[in-house]
């Protein structure tokens, strides 16, 4: 692995020396977009769920179907067929368009379905329960047509009140926050701490039904004047639905500093609601989830197992949730005595590791706590209420992400209190100070020499956790009375998996999204071929694996993986600098999402959401003067000084957003629709350059490679989006194409001088060559296969497939071609898929065959590696299990990517 100093300098060495000779010319005509491509056949689509047991008890879900280049104009409706041909409801809008206007992605809502379901051209059956939006007056007002949610405009009470027909079954829903001011690293001092509640300072209705309904919520925790860690909520609503889900983010604005004890520590981190209770004391249910689909049943004044038996009949009734008959009915030993038996009010649940929770439970506030259980990993399921009604609550991922905890307070009284703690506050406090001291690195030559030595690009105060944010989803069941266990088991379910319908493989290669002809269905028709499909297979277990047994959990680390191994060790090198986190380096998110798009695997799919809701979130910034930029992989998610473009891509949260229409990651997306400013604000070579250099509105340096791909795929994102800056979005993605196109060497030329005002590249007036083996492997091939099938501008594609050419060519031919060899580069057996790309598109069989010499011979993985893996057990290792000290993440990400892409291209041309 080259470390930067050694890709920086290739890059400012080329800047530097082509500054001078630039010109303010671009090409006399602009580029256009590609014409309107004749209509395919405008199939049904089969819909299925990633997982059995269809929609469950889940409110709803939604999906987004990809359709071929010209087949349905922008207006077109969709109606929704089960198996036996019944209409579905369905709601659809559009998600993206291709070039010419017709539809390129729509979404689809649905509220019922247990099997495959027909998507197809037609008019939508509408549901016989519609979801509905009043926001005429103080409050928002969203019925499903079986439960009532009044949210909030103002003030600090999200959700004012939860109905089920005339019944409340929930009120005050708001946000909980508990800071904590100062921080003991050892066991002496005093802990205080002080709560924030969420204050609103916006609602906006984004959809109002007649399936689905969505509100957004946004605004600040707040005590007396300090508002503070901005709030982003959205509640989901479906027709018929007695339940809905909420997504939390939290974006991170506090104070902590290196070294020091006071600052802005998290301490608790929740969401409230209140439940009024009408029922006795022993029809008032508490069921807490357990180990899998397993349940803590009990009543809040229990009649089993006491000295005097009720009778079976009452017994059986109050551990089921029923209604007991009228105490006079029981044997009067236990009526006449039940005054004596305790009524337990307050449960907690606390997950404070992937590896174990604890339950206790206590009368009430002041008494002393009786422990209740424990196991290894909680569902994050709750529910307290009655007979007349009740509250089921669940937090997704709970002990993956942990701590977090659950609890019940004051169910003995006429209204019980409920929190879900995304942080619990019984855990650490949030500590997200920087882990060293700089260690003498105040300089850039010091630091240099630390990059050297540990792989980590230290710069003072830029290991801060300020603007990094994250995402949790919750969901809640308004009951009109306690759930069976049956019920209640399908509510865990869909709290610990939530359903996802999903359209098939075949359907998103017949529509040629995320680039046409880069993947294809598994296939193992060749002893060739079934051995590469054996090699993704067993690297994609062994991610899984080690996530398992190296606990990569947590609240902001869940969804990452590690990037190297210490074979010395036998543990990944979470401590070594660059070593450790992966953060996106080198694509890791798009060999997952490209093996679940040829596969539509749902262990797939999970594994490529959970790292897309992470890298989106944690290892980029939201706020501050780094908004828009993603942190180089490290220690911590936001430790190491290379704050750039490449991590914030667009294109690794285009696959979860186009595939499932989620709001937030589509919110993510258009956050980096400006993100070129961010090169104003910090030069990614400034440790580098040999020459000055002040940023410059008017002459900014960007990369072809690293930056551009990632500036253009959020243009190009926001473009298909018809987003709300999509026409100036669009504007880039031609000026900035056109001039790649017509710089002297094209792609090889390294970088360009750019005009923010007028999204152009100044076109150098001398060739210059520079070339970095990282230039592509942050998603650049795959989006210009996507910007060649949109765009009718063969200059560019001359430009690229040359650099697809050239990069894997011999010094000779490099020189030949452009005056000068490359220098030496790596990663020959990631770039192998640009041979096999540029191959299909300009028809070159030596190009194809030196695909598969590049991919089978060069570096990274090879037919001799191992291919398994080996025990690691006590004394050598601290858990039990196995290692491939032969892998490595940057290795993975290219061999998957060149394999699928490969085999897609060029699996009838293998040797």
């Amino acid at each position: 692995m080259s470390p930067i100093p050694r890709r920086s300098l290739l890059k400012a060495a080329a800047v530097a020396g082509a500054a001078a000779q630039f010109s303010w010319a671009l090409g006399a005509k602009d580029a256009q977009a590609a014409p309107r491509a004749e209509a395919a056949d405008a199939d049904p689509v089969t819909l299925d769920w990633l997982e059995d047991g269809g929609l469950g008890a889940a409110p709803g879900s939604t999906v987004g179907v990809p359709w071929p280049k010209g087949v349905y104009e922008a207006d077109q409706t969709f109606a929704l067929t089960d198996a036996d041909g019944k209409a579905v409801p369905v709601q659809t809008w559009p998600l993206a368009y291709w070039p010419d206007g017709s539809l390129k992605w729509t979404a689809h809502a649905v509220s019922s379905g247990s099997g495959k379901l027909t998507l197809a051209a037609g008019d939508a059956a509408a549901p016989d329960k519609k979801v509905t939006v009043d926001r005429s007056g103080g409050t928002v007002d969203v019925s499903t047509g079986v439960i009532t949610v009044r949210i909030g405009k103002d003030g600090s009470t999200l959700v004012k009140s939860v109905r089920r027909g005339s019944t409340e079954i929930a009120r005050n829903g708001r946000l909980v926050l508990i800071r904590q001011p100062e921080i003991e690293d050892e066991d002496q001092g005093t802990v205080k701490a002080e709560r924030f509640d969420g204050a609103i300072g916006e609602v906006t209705v984004e959809q109002d039904g007649p399936v689905r309904a969505v509100v957004r919520i946004d605004g600040k925790h707040r005590k007396g004047n300090r508002s503070w860690l901005p709030l982003s909520i959205r509640l989901y609503f479906y027709a018929g639905a007695d339940s809905f889900r909420m997504v939390h983010t939290i974006t991170y604005d506090g104070t902590q500093e290196p070294g020091k004890a006071s600052g802005d520590f998290i301490r608790g981190l929740g969401v409230r609601f209140s439940v009024p209770l009408r029922d006795a004391a022993y029809d008032r249910h508490i069921r807490i989830g357990g180990e899998g689909k397993g349940l803590l049943r009990e009543a809040v004044k229990g009649i089993t197992g006491l000295r005097r038996d009720p009778g079976a009949a009452v017994q059986a009734a109050q551990y089921a949730g029923q209604k007991l008959p009228d105490p006079s009915t029981w044997d009067q030993r236990v009526t006449t005595r039940l005054q004596y038996i305790p009524e337990w009010g307050d449960y907690t649940l606390a997950q404070l590791s992937a590896d174990g929770f604890t339950l206790r439970k206590r009368t009430k506030k002041g008494y002393g706590w009786i422990g209740a259980g424990g196991g290894r990993r909680a569902s994050g399921f709750g529910y307290v209420g009655g007979a007349s009604g009740g509250l089921s609550f669940g937090l997704r991922d709970f002990w993956e992400k942990h701590p977090a905890q659950l609890d019940i307070r004051d169910a003995h009284t006429d209204e019980a209190e409920v929190t879900l703690w995304l942080w619990s506050p019984e855990a650490q406090p949030m500590d997200l100070r920087f882990y060293h001291d700089g260690m003498g690195q105040d300089t850039y030559a010091e630091q240099l020499e630390g990059l050297n030595i540990t792989y980590e690009d230290y710069e003072p105060e830029f290991g801060t956790p300020y603007g990094i944010a994250r995402t949790s989803e919750l969901l809640f069941w308004a009951n009109e009375s306690t759930p069976s266990a049956d019920a209640l088991a399908r509510q865990v379910e869909a709290v610990r998996t939530l359903p996802q319908l999903a359209a098939p493989p075949k359907q998103l290669i017949k529509a040629k999204v995320f680039g046409p002809g880069l993947y294809s269905e598994p296939d193992r028709s060749t002893p060739a071929k079934a051995k590469i499909e054996d090699h993704l297979d067993f690297l994609f277990t062994y991610y899984k694996d080690q996530v398992e047994q190296r606990r990569w959990y947590g609240f902001w680390d869940y969804g990452d993986i590690m990037h190297t191994y210490d074979t010395v060790r036998h543990v990944w090198r979470y401590d070594i600098g660059g070593y450790a986190w992966d953060n996106s380096e080198l694509s890791p998110d798009l060999w997952l999402w490209y093996a679940y798009l040829r596969s539509g695997r749902a262990d797939i799919f999970r594994f490529a959401e959970a790292m897309t809701r992470h890298t989106g979130e944690v290892d980029v910034y939201h706020l501050g003067k780094w908004a828009g930029l993603g942190t180089r992989h490290g220690v911590q998610h936001y430790a190491d000084s290379a704050k750039q473009q490449r991590i914030a891509n667009t294109t690794y949260r285009r696959f979860y957003y186009f595939l499932t229409a989620d709001e937030r990651v589509g919110d993510l997306m258009h956050a980096n629709v400006d993100s070129d400013e961010t090169f104003l604000v910090l030069d990614p070579l400034r440790k580098v350059r040999t020459d000055p250099y002040t940023p410059d509105r008017h002459a900014l340096s960007i990369g072809f490679g690293t930056d551009w791909s990632g500036l253009v795929s959020a243009w190009l994102t926001e473009w298909e989006r018809r987003g709300p800056k999509w026409e100036k979005a669009k504007a880039r993605v031609l000026s900035t194409m056109e001039g790649i196109a017509a710089q002297p060497n094209g792609f090889v030329q390294g970088s360009g001088l750019y005009d923010l005002d007028t999204g152009k590249f100044a076109v150098a007036s001398a060739p210059v060559v520079s070339v970095s083996h990282l230039s592509a492997v942050f998603g650049l091939n795959e989006l210009c296969a996507e910007l060649i099938d949109l765009v009718d501008m063969p200059k560019f594609n001359d430009a690229y497939f040359d650099y697809c050419r050239y990069f894997n060519a011999t010094k000779a031919e490099q020189k030949a071609r452009y005056g000068s060899d490359f220098g030496t580069l790596l990663l020959f057996q990631g770039h192998s898929r640009l041979d096999a790309y540029a191959a299909v598109q300009t028809g070159d069989a030596a190009l194809a065959k030196r695909a598969w010499t590049k991919f089978y011979g060069s570096d990274g993985y090879t037919e001799s590696s191992p291919w398994k893996t080996e025990a690691v057990n006590g004394p050598m290792a601290l858990v039990a299990g196995s290692e491939a000290s032969w892998v490595s993440s940057n290795d993975t990400a290219l061999y998957g990517l060149a394999a699928i892409e490969n085999l897609a291209l060029l699996g009838d041309k293998m040797p």
